[in-house]
């Protein structure tokens, strides 16, 4: 039987791999097996640290959260608890940024978790639907606008239906 060399896919397949491990130390960019072994761990700790990236974040976000709560007189624990019995839904990233750009806002946040403790209630702005929802122009509504009012309009297979076909529906 005759040999069969690689060629150029096998070429091909090494220089993909070599340029994968461009810049990193020693024999490891230069020999395409300590390469390859490299950009296969590269791939794990890749894969790894972006879910420790998000752990990381929300770290960050909470300690923010928390020292913009310190300033104002409550614990980070309590805020939180006082948001969920107001029943205000705000993320941990969108607080964090409220604490450091907008402190009075933050501190009004602070003062309705604070009220909510309490016991008093806490009535939240809620969108008053009249008989004017025709005037509302439909076609300027983004498409997922339109699937979140079909959605409380119950409108059967809303998900699947495309922004003419929504506008129709709702009409």
């Amino acid at each position: 039987m005759t040999r069969v060399k690689g060629g150029s896919v096998a070429k091909n397949r090494r220089r993909k791999v070599l340029k994968a491990a461009k810049g990193y130390f020693g024999s490891k960019h230069r020999l395409f097996k300590t390469a390859q072994e490299q950009t296969f761990h590269s791939g794990e700790y890749a894969y790894r640290d972006r879910k420790q990236n998000k752990r990381n974040f929300r770290k960050l976000w909470i300690t923010r959260i928390n020292a913009g709560c310190r300033d104002n007189g409550i614990s980070y624990s309590k805020f939180i608890d006082g948001l969920n019995k107001a029943g205000i839904e705000i993320n941990r990233k969108m607080l964090s940024e409220i604490a450091i750009s907008d402190p009075k806002t933050f501190t009004e946040l602070v003062n309705t978790a604070t009220s909510a403790l309490n016991g008093k209630k806490v009535t939240a702005k809620e969108e008053v639907v009249t008989d004017n929802a025709e005037k509302v122009d439909l076609s300027k509504k983004t498409v997922a606008e339109l699937r979140e009012m079909a959605k409380k309009a119950d409108i059967a297979g809303f998900s699947t239906m495309k922004k003419d076909e929504l506008i129709n529906a709702l009409k």
